[in-house]
């Protein structure tokens, strides 16, 4: 066939793949027996000068997807378009897939026509089948149109098992500083033998750690049959064997990538492999969204953290304390029985005289004495040397009792010592803050009527 000509037409860069095909099903062989000048340019660029009929690795990264792609497409005879993260490059990867005539008996051809840049182009993720694309804006109007973020994912992955036919689907997330993983979302088909994540979850992070290695820059993994699995089980039999063990025959599993960063995985179980490209298809482009709307739940997470923890003493902060007294004072939130207001003294004469990091430890103590000692209640740092305590189902001698712990653990630390005052039993927040506080400074006053030597603050 006269390919040379048939690519003169082509402006994009474009080349021809030849699949060698076997009785059994199997494929051999992969070549690019010819290129248009776009295509030339480009391998030149990358210092890799084409030559004709060569090996399809000489032009473009070994990937067991891509020859899946120009197997299936030569095969079934029908057009295929993928668009994927290379990640390994930062690059990304639009593909169209054209089938040939072939004049060889066991060899097929096909076009392939690819460009590649360096960012996701929303038209090019939207040229997609339309029950793809369907199945994919599907999945981000439910992530975007709701507000409680877990049941929005949760509808999403019981959506794409269903989509899969599969009998598990789940999102996992990894931490690589914590070395754990979590489940933040699965579903289990009704009647299948396949247990849940929970069941697996102590020490799996050591098996996703062997992931990256078997993805080897790939977007994904797809294990359809026995021959699939016996490729695998030669390249990870760690995680082989965990998949015999649990009763997997199939599995198709992406990276959940923002950016340069790993958020964790997405999977499907014994899976419809007569649906594999179509699986594929629909997951790439969802775990984008995915992906994104993750990084973003995870982002919302670390700044609503900040903004209602210390970030010195790690208790909540005065923000969040204001707020449940206003929640109280609304009825919104119970009246605690108990109102504490304690406030280190000595801490201005600590920074003084030792230093501003030794006052930071002095804080730290305090904080964790009080948590300790009222795991029960609610801890707040109201601001500077003063915290407050909300304690809601308390005995009156209990809470004397705890009080005397404080002062007794208080005693066994270098530098620690409260004053504190107490209200109970009252019916009105703002008045039991207002007695607790004068009856906290009473108390204080004692301490440097005691301690004239450490009068002041």
């Amino acid at each position: 066939m006269d390919f040379d000509n048939l690519l003169l037409h082509y402006r994009a860069k474009a080349c021809i793949v030849s699949v060698e095909f076997f009785p059994d099903g199997s494929y051999g062989n992969i070549r690019v027996v010819a290129g248009n000048q776009a295509h030339c340019d480009d391998m030149a660029a990358l210092n890799h000068p084409f030559v004709p009929d060569s090996p399809y690795e000489a032009c473009f990264p070994k990937n067991p997807h891509f020859e899946e792609h120009c197997y299936r497409c030569i095969c079934d005879g029908k057009p295929l378009h993928a668009y994927v993260n290379l990640y390994t490059m930062g690059l990304w990867l639009n593909m169209f897939l054209l089938p040939l005539d072939s004049d060889c008996e066991n060899v097929g051809y096909c076009l392939y026509c690819y460009d590649v840049a360096p960012k996701a182009d929303s038209s090019a993720m939207a040229d997609l089948s339309a029950e793809t694309a369907y199945d994919v804006l599907k999945a981000c109007i439910k992530l975007r149109g709701s507000d409680d973020v877990q049941k929005a994912f949760q509808d999403v992955v019981e959506d794409i098992r269903t989509i899969c036919g599969s009998d598990h689907c789940c999102i996992l997330l990894t931490d690589s500083k914590k070395c754990s993983c979590t489940v933040f979302a699965e579903s289990l088909r009704e009647g299948t033998n396949l247990l849940p994540m929970s069941k697996y979850i102590d020490g799996f992070y050591a098996i996703t750690e062997t992931w990256p290695d078997t993805l080897a820059g790939s977007t994904c993994i797809i294990v359809k049959d026995e021959r699939d699995m016996e490729k695998l089980w030669e390249q990870n039999p760690i995680w082989g064997e965990s998949l015999d063990q649990a009763g997997v025959k199939s599995i198709v599993l992406f990276p959940l990538r923002h950016g340069a960063e790993l958020l964790g995985y997405m999977w499907a179980l014994n899976f419809n492999v007569a649906d594999a490209m179509k699986i594929k298809e629909t997951l790439e482009v969802t775990t984008f969204f995915l992906a994104s709307e993750i990084a973003s739940y995870q982002l919302l997470n670390r700044l609503e953290i900040m903004s209602t923890i210390d970030s010195l003493t790690g208790i909540k902060n005065r923000n969040v304390m204001n707020n449940h007294v206003d929640q109280i004072v609304s009825g919104q939130e119970p009246m605690p029985l108990a109102v504490l207001f304690a406030d280190l003294n000595g801490l201005k004469r600590m920074n003084d005289v030792q230093g501003h990091s030794a006052g930071d430890k002095m804080l730290q103590s305090a904080a964790s004495i009080l948590q300790g000692v009222f795991h029960d209640g609610e801890v707040y740092r109201a601001g500077g040397d003063e915290f407050m305590v909300l304690v809601p189902e308390i005995e009156e001698d209990e809470l004397q009792k705890r009080i005397a712990r404080v002062h007794l653990l208080s005693k066994k630390t270098e530098d620690v010592s409260f004053s504190i005052g107490v209200c109970y039993g009252e019916s009105n927040i703002r008045r039991a803050m207002r007695l607790a506080d004068e009856r906290m400074y009473a108390e204080k006053s004692a301490y440097y009527d005691a301690h004239p030597g450490l009068r002041y603050r």
